[in-house]
């Protein structure tokens, strides 16, 4: 499958969340921008030692739209948003109690008990055009938020933002302490283009972005792929303040459309860098420079649909719940790479252990398939039998999970969670899709009953909890978050909550009801604890982080690609 994005910014989730193609992206009553037709990228093939050919979201077409703010976009999916615009902070997923990485802020310190945060903003940082980045940008972008709720893809609960001098401050509604990797993750993007725009900047078609980071965009097709060159204007990034252009000269981003391409290309040489589920890893693995790297980050659920029949019915998300055989996921659909989720909670075990609520250690899910405890559940409920599957009232359950066909280990999974189903008399199919037609239903909420789905990669539980139940991420067109439709004030206060507190014990206090909620009410059905997938080769560049240098995890998506690429030094 594709690469999974490790956290949504307000620009993933990743997100990106990552890959795809939203549904917003497509219609736009904003100006488009104007320049003169890029040239095409050429064919895949062996390329000199200082370009970088890398893949992570599996795509046959492209659409012309850079906008760091349409959460759901191909080119955020192929990973090229982040080498082109830059966020304040970075986060290192794989070791997530190191500081964040300083990138356009150079510092930052919290005031008015966590309703605000001040940034000083690095100075000597150029836009890619040679016009000064300037606070009065920062303080546009998150204006922008406010002004314009479809761009806050995190649903940051930002009030406004003021500059004094180098710093910016950005006030908010309710404490943030908890909530630093999505305010810090935005992308900050030049007032003299977005500030000229008519209508919602978030269905912008950003053909000729203009950025502030270690790539411009040099090539564009549709259906091949995208070229990024050096931006000789970059001020150098944090482990080279003042350094020009990246010792990457140029990055590909190739248009493979299926595991065998990818795989094919990784074993050829001719591609350097992957995040994908893949098949057959054993010949690559073996070449010369071969490497993979499978870091442990977030947890992987059935999504259930919320809005709809049959998902909407606690006792249809309990008895699913039941009937997953985890172990099979695991082992046949994840290829072993995966451990079952442990406990209800959804919590990545055992990262955050010490924040595991007392109220919901006993919450645990069996790893193996339990048909007859589901039987008891829905006939408990008033379901009964008819023609050999359960119905209520007349009406017969009936499932569609719906995933992209190339992501083969989740289309694997869900063909077993449908077989797994039949054996407690639930019916249900699978109903494989595109990348593009995920993603955009995804964006609008119309994915059938349920999807397998990662969770947010987050630094605190905060960030997976509020991407996973937050109404505010659930907008009509562009949602980020919340994808199964929850509407619920109380969890929402929770969160808000959440986001205010500065101690280990205030966490526990207040993660303990959202993590009994998610445990009790299935929102999300936790399946098996994903890792970021990571298969690259070390002939021609050195600097990949591993498991004995947590830099970072590893992944090819936005936005942490950036801060690998930036590592990364051509071999000789």
């Amino acid at each position: 499958m594709t690469a999974r994005p490790l956290f949504a910014v307000a620009a993933i989730v990743v997100a990106a969340l990552v890959g795809g193609c939203g549904g917003s992206s497509s219609s736009s009553s904003s100006k488009t921008s104007t320049g003169p037709p890029l040239p095409v990228p050429m064919a895949l093939a062996a390329q000199p030692r200082s370009t970088l050919t890398m893949e992570s979201s599996q795509e046959s077409v492209l659409p012309d739209n850079f906008n760091p703010f349409d959460s759901t976009s191909a080119a955020n999916g192929v990973g090229a948003t982040a080498l082109i615009y830059e966020t304040l902070l970075k986060f290192d997923i794989a070791d997530p109690l190191q500081p964040a990485y300083e990138f356009l802020a150079t510092n930052y310190v919290w005031g008015n008990a966590g309703r605000s945060i001040t940034f000083t903003i690095r100075r000597g940082v150029k836009w890619s055009n040679g016009s000064r980045l300037t606070p009065a940008d920062v303080a546009f972008t998150y204006n922008m938020l406010v002004r314009y709720p479809d761009t806050n893809s995190n649903a940051v609960p930002v009030t406004g933002a003021t500059v004094s001098g180098d710093d910016v401050m950005i006030s908010f509604s309710s404490p943030q302490y908890t909530n630093l990797q999505n305010i810090g993750s935005v992308y900050i993007v030049p007032r003299s283009i977005w500030g000229a725009l008519n209508g919602d900047p978030s269905r912008y078609a950003d053909t000729h972005p203009i950025g502030s980071g270690p790539y411009v965009l040099a090539a564009f097709g549709r259906t091949v792929g995208v070229t990024l060159a050096a931006n000789q204007r970059y001020w150098g990034g944090p482990w080279n303040p003042g350094g020009g252009a990246p010792a990457v000269k140029q990055v590909d981003f190739p248009l493979l459309d299926s595991n065998s391409a990818v795989l094919s290309t990784l074993e050829d040489n001719t591609l350097d860098w992957a995040g994908n589920f893949l098949y057959g890893l054993g010949p690559f693995k073996r070449g010369a420079g071969h490497a993979t790297w499978f870091a442990p980050v977030n947890t992987n659920s059935l999504e259930p649909n919320e809005r709809s029949w049959p998902m909407n019915q606690l006792a249809v998300r309990q008895a699913v719940s039941l009937a997953i055989d985890r172990n099979a996921i695991s082992k046949i659909g994840e290829g072993g790479l995966e451990p079952p989720v442990s406990n209800a909670s959804g919590l990545v075990l055992p990262n955050f252990q010490s924040l595991l609520a007392s109220a919901v250690r006993g919450d645990t899910l069996s790893p193996t398939a339990d048909p007859l405890g589901a039987d008891s559940v829905l006939s408990a409920a008033g379901y009964t039998l008819r023609g050999g599957w359960y119905a209520l009232n007349g009406r017969t359950i009936d499932i569609t999970i719906t995933d992209p066909s190339d992501y083969i280990d989740y289309a694997a999974d869900d063909k077993l969670i449908v077989s797994e189903l039949a054996a407690a008399h639930i019916k249900a199919h699978f109903d494989g899709l595109s990348d593009t037609q995920w993603y955009a239903d995804l964006a609008d909420g119309k994915f059938g009953s349920a999807t397998c789905r990662w969770s947010y990669s987050v630094v605190v539980p905060y960030g997976m909890y509020e991407n996973w139940l937050d109404s505010r991420l659930d907008t009509p067109t562009n949602a980020s978050g919340d994808f199964e439709g929850l509407d619920n004030q109380t969890v929402d206060s929770e969160l808000s909550a959440l986001a205010g507190q500065t101690t280990i014990a205030g966490q526990l206090s207040d993660l303990a009801p959202i993590e009994k909620f998610v445990a009790t009410d299935l929102p999300v059905i936790p399946t098996v604890y994903g890792v970021v997938f990571d298969e690259y080769n070390t002939a021609k560049f050195s600097g990949w982080p591993t498991p004995h240098n947590e830099y970072e995890s590893g992944s090819p998506n936005a936005p942490t690609d950036e801060v690998i690429v930036l590592h990364l030094k051509p071999r000789a």
